[in-house]
């Protein structure tokens, strides 16, 4: 008899915390997260026409000459949130090396006058990252200008404006959003083709 109550409790306890804290807290805090931040609960999506282009919260490849790079992406085919990782290559692989050393090669092409930022040639812990530094922005401002036939002095001043500062004041470092900033690019200087 005890233990055929000890086994109704237990059950009973499983289907109250499995419904408490596996359905009503889970309900309650999207509830709570769609009302106070709508925003950032639905993934900082930007919609241009009614229809969703991008996240500012995930990178996008960007190809083309005229538009500003992110950083490389290690994530699936590029900046796939379903095989979100880094390279998982260790400083001392020859493998990372001869990765970085071709990119640090390709960037001086674009661009012989400047340091190649590390951002550009390496790619982050998630691959995933839609931000640069406000260097490489103005690394790749040469290139931007002589595609969208403006003064590179005009980018730089678009990339001045689009560098978002640390949190709070104190968290990571500066960076520019790689979309917003090429959304602002087609908005003041649409590609020509």
């Amino acid at each position: 008899m005890n233990i055929t109550r000890n086994l109704l409790i237990a059950v009973l306890m499983t289907i109250v915390t499995t419904l408490l804290l596996g359905v009503g807290y889970p309900l309650a805090v999207t509830g709570l997260a769609q009302v106070l931040f709508h925003d950032n609960a639905n993934g900082q999506l930007i919609e241009r026409n009614g229809h969703v282009i991008g996240s500012r919260l995930i990178g996008q490849a960007f190809s083309s000459p005229g538009y500003f790079h992110g950083r490389p992406s290690a994530a699936g085919t590029g900046y796939d949130a379903a095989n979100s990782s880094g390279t998982n290559l260790g400083p001392t692989n020859k493998k990372l090396a001869d990765a970085v050393k071709a990119a640090v090669e390709a960037a001086r092409k674009e661009n012989s006058s400047a340091a190649v930022p590390i951002d550009l040639v390496t790619s982050s812990g998630s691959g995933l990252d839609p931000h640069v530094s406000p260097a490489a922005a103005i690394f790749q401002a040469p290139r931007v200008a002589r595609e969208r036939r403006v003064s590179e002095a005009d980018v730089r001043r678009l990339i001045d404006a689009h560098i978002e500062g640390r949190q709070f004041g104190f968290f990571g470092e500066p960076r520019v959003n790689v979309l917003e900033l090429n959304l602002a690019l087609d908005e003041q200087w649409p590609k020509k083709e």
